[in-house]
Parts: C-alpha cells; sequence; structure tokens
C-alpha cells in the first residue's frame, strides 16, 4: 500500500494544558487509557479537550486481534481498587460524559462483566449526573454476564463488530460475527429501552457489498448508533491495509447505514468508536 493519502495527515497537536492535566491524571490514579495502549490517532485532540477512555482490567488482552495494539501478554489479577480511581479521575477532570472499556478477559470466571458494573456504579456515586457508555467484549454471549452490566443502567453500552462476517476470523482472535451479533440483539429484548451501539473499521479487504450486509445485519438487532473509522495498522506485523477509503466514500457509507436503519452513524477517515462520543447525536 502506497504512503497515507493527505487526507490522512494529521498536524501534531502541542500538549496543551489540558492535555497535560489529563496524562497527569491518569498517571496519578495509576490508571490506563485506550486512547494510548491502542495508539489512537485521535488522542491528542481529546486529551488537549479534557476528555480520554478508560481502559479497565488492564492492558493485556488475552486475545490477539490482527488490527489491535493492545498487548496480549499473561494478564495482571483484577485490581479492587480500579473502580473507585476511575471515579476519582473521572471526577478530577470534571467529565460530563465517561467511557469505560477493556480488554478481553477470556480467563476471568465472569469475563469481567462485575469489572464493569462496579465502574458504573462508583462514578454514579462521583457523577451522579455524568453520561456512562461501556464499551464490553463479548462476554462469551452470555446473557447472564451482559446483565450483570445492564442491570447498573449504562446510558450507551457499546460492542464493536469491527468487519464484515467473511474477515472475522481472520482479523479477531477468538471473536464471532454472530455472537457479536447476538450480544447487541440480547442487550435490546433484556432492556428494550437501551441504547446500543457499535463499531466498525474499513479498509480489511471488505467489499462495499458485505459492508451493506452488516449495516442490515446490525439494523436487524436495532443497534442505534454506529461509528465507521479507516484502518490503520499499528506496525508492520499488524495485517496490513488493503485501502484507504476518501472522505466521500465515508460520507456514502454513513448514508447507506442510515438507510438500513441504524439512526445515528459517524463516519470518516479519524473516526474511531469513543469518537464524539458524549455528542453523538
Amino acid at each position: 500500500m502506497d504512503r497515507k493519502p493527505k487526507w490522512l495527515r494529521q498536524e501534531r497537536l502541542p500538549v496543551g494544558e489540558k492535555a497535560s492535566a489529563v496524562l497527569s491524571t491518569i498517571r496519578e490514579h495509576k490508571l490506563k487509557t485506550v486512547c494510548t495502549e491502542a495508539s489512537c490517532p485521535n488522542k491528542g485532540k481529546c486529551f488537549s479537550e479534557g476528555t480520554a477512555t478508560f481502559l479497565i482490567l488492564g492492558p493485556s488482552c488475552t486475545r490477539n486481534c490482527r488490527f489491535c495494539n493492545i498487548g496480549h501478554e499473561l494478564p495482571s489479577p483484577e485490581d479492587p481498587e480500579e473502580a473507585s480511581r476511575v471515579a476519582e479521575a473521572a471526577g478530577k477532570m470534571g467529565l460530563s460524559f465517561i467511557v469505560i472499556t477493556s480488554v478481553t478477559r477470556d480467563d476471568l470466571p465472569d469475563r469481567g462483566a462485575n469489572a464493569f458494573a462496579r465502574v458504573i456504579r462508583e462514578v454514579r456515586k462521583k457523577l451522579p449526573r455524568a453520561g456512562i457508555e461501556v464499551l464490553t467484549p463479548d462476554l462469551d454471549g452470555r446473557r447472564d454476564l451482559l446483565k450483570i452490566v445492564l442491570d447498573e443502567k449504562p446510558d450507551v453500552f457499546n460492542h464493536n463488530i469491527e468487519t464484515v462476517r467473511r474477515l472475522t476470523p481472520e482479523i479477531r482472535s477468538g471473536a464471532d460475527y454472530d455472537r457479536s451479533l447476538t450480544i447487541l440483539k440480547n442487550a435490546k429484548e433484556m432492556f428494550p429501552g437501551q441504547v446500543t451501539k457499535s463499531g466498525l473499521i474499513v479498509g480489511l479487504g471488505e467489499t462495499r457489498e458485505e459492508l451493506r450486509e452488516t449495516f442490515t445485519d446490525l439494523a436487524s438487532v436495532f443497534v442505534n448508533r454506529l461509528t465507521i473509522g479507516q484502518y490503520l495498522p499499528p506496525s508492520l506485523k499488524h495485517h496490513p491495509v488493503a485501502r484507504y477509503l476518501t472522505p466521500e466514500e465515508f460520507e456514502e457509507l454513513k448514508e447507506e447505514a442510515k438507510g438500513a436503519g441504524i439512526r445515528a452513524v459517524l463516519s470518516g477517515p479519524f473516526v474511531r468508536s469513543s469518537f464524539h462520543a458524549a455528542s453523538f447525536d
């Protein structure tokens, strides 16, 4: 693949007062963010705006997806104080909307569901008026584990399907396309008022027709929100990018997803799952 096109060349943002404060708070509370661990291209912009996406349950994943920069060394034990530290950090940062995600923890009996529940409870105590979005792994598709998370009433439940059906076995280690659809479907069946969300990365080798089929599948399980962004390989060891989509193509995908029945869609080269989460609609 040739060099990145001009629309994918971002100017490096200076580390301003807000960004420095965010980084300082994260370090002070011994926390991780997916912004840094996953090498998100938006981290400078988000930090400069005083926002970040908290990564719980450690920085090491039990899966090894070919698109992701998260480490996959031996996972660390659960930290019983992590939830309170996230709440303290969110309070110090003055956040009105908090996004919480995690690595996949197939080694834990509850796959990390109770950790999400604890963080939601602690954040609600500290910031009762703040919005909360959780971006969870597939929890093995188990309804009992999903219920643990949704019983705490997050404002948004997010689970990323990431790519089209054909590419899922190659791209998403240990994942299953239908399992991801099922967890989104179950969230709506169990809690009909729950806002649900998913995300796709494009440029992995999918076809336009496969994307349309994915939009239809997500609409069929009543997903409310969708993000679509360009795949950018974190390193030469990761899956190579097949193609860079133009900004015009991202606009076309947005309209096609909305036409399939997904109400709110963010689509663009730098869009990521937590991009503008607080003002999605």
